[in-house]
């Protein structure tokens, strides 16, 4: 297929489309139900939504969300998974996904559970005993298991230091013999998954091929992506090889499902799917009458849909970043939780924020705008518009902060 011709803010304008970060949110719901149909909707469109437990404001799943729906209430995301509309599991990496899309994961569910199989027979009189009360009781909290052992858990480096309960729940969690059927607070609550997805899906699940679950989890990695390209390692959810990855792609090529995107200034094509092929044009056309300033302002989370291509966003919006959590203190250059600024099709800087909930006070460590980006006193206004909803979204009722750097190259 002939690589199409296009330019870096018309294709990166298609990608905030399809991840619903394009103009402004909806309207805020008037109810409840219309509520939950946003976010449903916004679930599908992305396909899932990463999963992460540090809470600077909110986890990333509900900044994530709050991100595109105005009036977003983290509970309407847990209701879904108590009301069998989605689950969690492997995709991007931990994610929350629709739940008519279960049988997909089965080859990971496969592979989850060969790599467990030690793991839970090593501790076999514990996870017995787990599954029985959740089979007798479910939906429980961690919290609800007793145990006096300690064993080593996923994050034990030395010490066994993790409850033998806890650690029988998480590999049962990954090998998807339970899953997650809601959330209190910070309480994960388990049931068995026999019981808590539905028949149907079950039946799907065992019937479902290797070649077919492959494939339906190729589109659906390629519709989550939107702009993607075969040097990701994550290139379809799979174990591919590059090689691998190559292959796959080009049979999508050949047969007329994705196509070749070739930007000036860069070497390597991206592809997209062909479906948005018409999209895109309109994007190209009508690029010329954009000014830099239009657009709403937003703050992402460092584990974001759109973020999850470090290249892309090198390449597409010339905005370098790493999630600089695991970054020593002194080391750090933009902060514990330094939320990528989205203004209109460009990420301009990265605001650090820490939610005081008791205080109802959110404070902002660090406020850096890129030294590229023109400052307009337009944009200033919008960003500190912008600052304040997102602090009374999360529910705070005032804003500082603590430091700005406008324009400046910063150095850890």
């Amino acid at each position: 297929m002939k690589p199409i011709r296009t330019t870096k803010r018309a294709l990166r304008r298609l990608l905030l489309e399809r991840q619903l970060l394009l103009g402004p949110p909806a309207k805020r719901a008037r109810s409840a139900a219309e509520l939950r149909r946003h976010v449903v909707a916004a679930l599908e469109a992305l396909e899932c939504v990463q999963i992460d437990p540090v809470a600077a404001v909110r986890p990333n799943q509900h900044l994530a969300l709050a991100a595109r729906i105005a009036g977003y209430e983290p509970r309407v995301l847990n209701g879904l998974l108590r009301d069998k509309e989605a689950f969690e599991y492997f995709a991007n990496a931990a994610c929350i996904i629709p739940l008519k899309d279960y049988a997909m994961f089965e080859p990971v569910r496969q592979r989850m559970r060969a790599r467990t199989r030690d793991a839970i027979e090593g501790l076999r009189s514990v996870v017995d005993d787990v599954l029985r009360k959740l089979e007798a009781e479910g939906p429980l909290p961690a919290k609800a298991f007793e145990s006096e052992e300690r064993v080593h858990g996923y994050w034990d480096n030395v010490a066994a230091k993790t409850k033998a309960t806890s650690h029988a729940l998480n590999l049962l969690m990954d090998a998807s013999f339970i899953r997650i059927v809601g959330r209190e607070g910070n309480q994960r609550l388990f049931d068995v998954s026999s019981r808590s997805v539905p028949e149907d899906l079950l039946r799907e699940a065992e019937t479902i091929g290797p070649e077919e679950a492959s494939d339906r989890m190729l589109r659906k990695y390629f519709r989550a992506y939107r702009v993607f390209e075969p040097s990701d390692a994550r290139f379809g959810w799979q174990r591919f090889g590059a090689s691998e990855r190559r292959e796959a792609l080009e049979r999508y090529v050949r047969a007329g499902e994705a196509a070749p995107v070739e930007i000036d200034g860069l070497k390597q094509p991206y592809f997209i799917l062909t479906e948005d092929a018409e999209l895109l044009e309109r994007h190209r056309e009508a690029e010329e009458g954009l000014r830099e300033d239009e657009g709403p302002v937003r703050f992402l989370p460092p584990l974001d849909n759109l973020l999850w291509s470090r290249k892309r966003l090198e390449d597409l919006f010339g905005f370098a970043y790493r999630w600089e959590i695991y970054t020593p203190a002194v080391k750090r250059t933009y902060g514990y939780y330094a939320m990528p600024i989205l203004a209109g099709d460009r990420l301009i800087g990265r605001m650090d924020p820490r939610l005081d909930a008791k205080r109802k006070h959110l404070t902002v460590e660090l406020l850096h705008i890129e030294p590229e980006i023109r400052y307009t006193a337009k944009l200033r206004r919008n960003v500190e518009r912008a600052l304040d909803a997102f602090a009374r979204a999360h529910g705070a009722e005032t804003v500082s902060v603590e430091r700005q750097a406008i324009g400046q190259a910063l150095r850890p």
